[in-house]
């Protein structure tokens, strides 16, 4: 299946794909940003392929790597029974890429999970509120940064010393 659709893929979006593998069975497309939603859209309507069904959208942070994040997309064919996950690079501090909530509705949670955790924003996404945690929650704490923000759980034998070190006003 890898050479088929690759070969499809490379022949109607020529600057779309730069990277392919295959680990245990499973493909794997590096997908340019800006071609993502062109790119999934294809994979969804074509006849020969028919990828109904995204089931996961997950992020790695390669820090200190560049590029940085790493935006997976796990889609499957069950008309077909193939599988097929795509890759797209991200750098910088406040990372972008397109919403495919268009393409497949079902990425509205999988999406808002990887912003919630990772700080990836998905342009366009219908509904781009924290899904875990409290809305005025400083950072995103998958991060390989992240220890930045820790604030030491409280507890009766350390309740002293996590007060004195708490960034607000003592009354």
């Amino acid at each position: 299946m890898s050479v088929g659709i690759f070969e499809t893929i490379r022949t109607r979006f020529p600057e779309a794909i730069t990277a392919s593998s295959e680990f245990r069975g499973e493909t794997t497309f590096v997908v340019q940003p800006d071609q993502l939603i062109a790119v999934c859209t294809f994979l969804r309507d074509d006849p020969a392929w028919r990828f109904d069904l995204l089931s996961d959208v997950s992020a790695v942070d390669h820090f200190p790597a560049r590029p940085r994040f790493a935006v997976n997309y796990h889609l499957y064919s069950l008309e077909n029974n193939y599988e097929l996950r795509l890759k797209v690079w991200l750098d910088g501090e406040q990372p972008q890429v397109a919403s495919v909530t268009s393409v497949w509705p079902g990425a509205n949670w999988h999406e808002r999970e990887v912003w919630d955790l990772m700080g990836i924003k998905f342009g366009g996404h219908p509904d781009p509120r924290r899904i875990f945690l409290p809305e005025d929650f400083l950072g995103h704490p998958l991060r390989k940064d992240a220890g930045q923000f820790y604030e030491e759980p409280q507890f009766m034998h350390n309740f002293d010393l996590v007060e004195s070190q708490k960034a607000y006003a003592k009354e």
